[in-house]
């Protein structure tokens, strides 16, 4: 759906107030009695907009379709950035319930944070309820992380997910995130191209399942490395949405990975090591008790950056598995036991 992002107008306040009561009513938490004091914060556009920026979508016809408000540190409404801090802080994202799935909301996150970058913070932050995973995956797909050392328990809804997003440039080199509809296609030939320049005799329905990223983002959670200069993807990996697995060597409680792929033109800069971080840092958050993989025999280089990275081989679930129907191959199993104690290794 095409929409243009803008500041909202004051004459628009009303409406979007309305639009904001009505978006969390639909929402995962609309059951949930509202205080007089959060209804206020909802229809309080014209104070909103004092305190940053109230941005607003509309569609083609000229219809307000979402809104977001960016606010800055220390006022009114924020809660997460405090006074004095170098954040901003996204708050009260809605759009149209029947304007959902069609990237409302994705225009309306990368607007906010463009707002932030242009005031010169350090970082754009933000909270959501556990329940709410619609949002949490939006947040991903931006390159948002968790930043669970903030997070806490809110009366009435549960856990409450804290995000960040770094402006400064000791964010690293790479940006981290859930995959874009519009790249499926790109980040297949990408895992493609990563795979075959190692194994050129691939069998082609191994070849065709490297392809479907589609399949892979539509249940799962298909994960790109996107380098901050350019904005160049230049790698991938496939990990299960929370609970879930992927793989037969994973067990009840753990959290196992596939795919793991470096764009050719990109190896040697930590593009595997960073995303395999990534993964260790989701198995953190999800409280597993494990991180787990399984690799064929002879990829090498793949055994050397587990090694480096502190995995150990899991020989007891070793052995042959069916890759396509009557075809199997050995394979290789690592592990890294996650707990209070343990670390993440520097590349």
């Amino acid at each position: 759906m095409s929409v243009e992002i803008r500041a909202a107008r004051p004459e628009e306040f009303d409406e979007i107030g309305e639009l904001t009561v009505r978006g969390f009513l639909a929402g995962p938490y609309g059951h949930l009695p509202r205080s007089a004091s959060r209804l206020a914060l909802e229809r309080d556009a014209a104070g909103r907009a004092r305190d940053g920026a109230l941005l607003v979508a509309v569609d083609g016809d000229g219809r307000l379709v979402g809104t977001a408000s960016v606010l800055r540190a220390g006022t009114p409404y924020a809660r997460l950035a405090a006074e004095g801090s170098d954040e901003a802080e996204l708050r009260l994202i809605v759009v149209a319930p029947e304007t959902r799935a069609t990237g409302v909301s994705d225009a309306l996150v990368a607007a906010s944070l463009e707002t932030a970058r242009g005031w010169g913070v350090g970082a754009l932050v933000l909270d959501t309820g556990a329940r709410n995973e619609r949002a949490q995956r939006l947040y991903r797909r931006a390159g948002f992380q968790r930043a669970t050392e903030r997070e806490h328990d809110e009366p009435g809804i549960g856990g409450i997910h804290v995000y960040r997003f770094g402006f400064g440039a000791d964010e690293g080199a790479l940006l981290i995130r859930l995959v874009h509809h519009d790249e499926l296609e790109a980040v297949g030939r990408l895992t493609a191209a990563a795979y075959t320049s190692d194994y050129p005799d691939l069998p082609a329905d191994y070849l065709a399942s490297l392809i479907d990223v589609a399949g892979r983002a539509a249940r799962d959670e298909v994960w790109v490395a996107e380098r901050r200069s350019d904005r160049a993807l230049v790698g991938t990996v496939w990990t299960p949405r929370e609970g879930q697995t992927i793989s037969a060597v994973a067990r009840p409680g753990e959290l196992d990975f596939r795919l793991l792929a470096t764009a050719p033109d990109a190896r040697g800069l930590g593009v595997g090591a960073a995303l395999t971080r990534h993964v260790l840092q989701l198995g953190r958050e999800r409280g597993v008790s494990q991180v787990v993989m399984n690799s064929g025999p002879e990829m090498l280089g793949a055994h050397a950056l587990y090694a480096k990275l502190g995995f150990a081989r899991l020989s007891e679930r070793e052995g042959p598995i069916e890759v396509a129907p009557g075809r199997f191959i050995e394979i290789y199993a690592f592990g890294y036991p996650l707990g209070a104690a343990s670390s993440i290794s520097a590349a």
